[in-house]
């Protein structure tokens, strides 16, 4: 029985897919979006994406934990220098995973997982969002204040 085992396996053993998912990190650290299938594509955004938000954070405690998942240099580097600093204000969900169709070979969902940033075409047509929001309770109408007249200017125009 599987309970309470909530990641894919993908068919491989513990150290090969562990393997593989790094490799598969580093790759998309370095250039950005790769190609590969839906399942493969999931799973390395449940690997990748709470090294990211770590990244966020430039400490040595934080480095050493990423190294320790990625072990390439360069990876991690680029991790903590250019892509911390373009997901900087952002929230969460660092990637996006667009379906592609099925390989040729053995009818396989393919997949492309690219970091969501980095896309200027597919990010070009949306418009920055407002910052401002509006309370539940208050309307739309602005409070107008009261007009109270001065006694004493009544009295004397009289």
């Amino acid at each position: 029985m599987r309970h309470g085992k909530k990641f894919n396996h993908l068919g491989r053993k513990t150290a090969h897919r562990k393997s593989m998912l790094a490799n598969m990190a580093c790759s998309l650290i370095e250039h950005k979006r790769i190609n590969t299938t839906v399942a493969k594509a999931k799973a390395l955004k449940q690997f990748v994406e709470p090294m990211i938000t770590k990244s966020k954070e430039d400490t040595t405690h934080n480095r050493r934990i990423v190294m320790s998942r990625l072990r390439q240099k360069d990876a991690v580097a680029e991790l903590f220098r250019d892509v911390a600093t373009k997901v900087g204000d952002r929230p969460g969900g660092y990637t996006r995973i667009i379906k592609l169709g099925n390989r040729l070979g053995d009818n396989a969902d393919m997949a492309m997982i690219e970091l969501v940033d980095y896309n200027e075409i597919y990010n070009a047509g949306k418009k920055a969002k407002k910052t401002t929001r509006r309370s539940r309770r208050g309307g739309s109408k602005p409070a107008v204040a009261p007009v109270v007249e001065n006694k004493a200017t009544n009295e004397e125009e009289e």
